[in-house]
């Protein structure tokens, strides 16, 4: 497994890829992106790791470029989001739509191969029935987790520590 690649922003706000030694562009953080390549991105003053925020860039360029994928009462909703009580569920919850997504979109294409041999009315009630079972799963995970962030705390011998 190779070491995470490190990019560096200058205050110029140039990015340093230290590999391949050049600068590069939001583009080139997007293919790194997309073939899979773990790096992070360090402010070079301040050392600090700013990745998120380059990723956020790169989602930036990619809606305003080309056809947008989120509309603007997502947007809105996921800013709404921010600060509530409910923020770090809902960023669970996205990222594990995502995932499952993702996967149904794996899973679609080794199906699809093959059907060639196989009945693909058989094929596709099998995905939708494991599809199902796998958005259930992750509902009852996330609710669980709900649960358990707003369950009162506990001492040690099972009484609730006092309240005021």
């Amino acid at each position: 497994m190779s070491e995470t690649r490190i990019i560096k922003k200058y205050p110029n706000r140039r990015l340093y890829d230290t590999v391949e030694s050049r600068y590069i562009t939001l583009h080139d953080i997007r293919k790194l992106v997309m073939d899979k390549v773990e790096f992070t991105v360090v402010d070079k003053k301040s050392q600090e790791d700013i990745t998120r925020s380059i990723l956020l860039q790169v989602i930036s360029e990619q809606e305003h470029d080309g056809e947008p994928m989120m509309s603007q009462d997502f947007l809105a909703q996921v800013i709404r989001s921010y600060g509530g009580t409910m923020q770090t569920m809902v960023g669970n919850y996205l990222e594990q739509s995502l995932r499952l997504f993702t996967g149904q979109q794996a899973q679609l294409r080794d199906r699809l191969r093959s059907m060639v041999t196989a009945d693909p009315m058989t094929n596709m009630a099998t995905m939708a029935h494991e599809n199902m079972q796998r958005w259930q799963q992750m509902q009852e995970t996330l609710l669980q987790s709900f649960v358990q962030a707003t369950k009162p705390h506990t001492t040690k011998d099972g009484e609730s520590p006092p309240q005021g």
